[in-house]
């Protein structure tokens, strides 16, 4: 299944998160998959994609970086199959 993750850098600060991607990486559990992800321009959000079967898993990475994010995850579908899923019903 795959998540969009909205994360809002607490206090503005997008270095704090930066600073420890780059000294420990995403740190995500393994059967959590990272697929992209998108900043805003004014370095206050991270649109991030990713994608697992099971939602504790998302729990857990929330948990590891909630000290310097506020997360929002919301399940979506992509478009294409979404379409397949309306086709019947049009």
């Amino acid at each position: 299944m795959l998540f969009m993750v909205i994360e809002r850098f607490k206090n503005r600060d997008a270095r704090a998160v930066y600073r420890r991607f780059r000294d420990h990486g995403r740190g995500a559990p393994d059967g959590l998959k990272y697929v992209d992800s998108w900043i805003d321009a004014s370095f206050d959000r991270c649109f991030q994609l990713m994608e697992c079967d099971d939602a504790r898993l998302l729990q857990q990475w929330v948990l590891s970086w909630s000290d310097l994010i506020e997360f929002e995850i919301v399940p979506v579908v992509p478009s294409a199959q979404t379409r397949e899923a309306i086709q019947p019903f049009l």
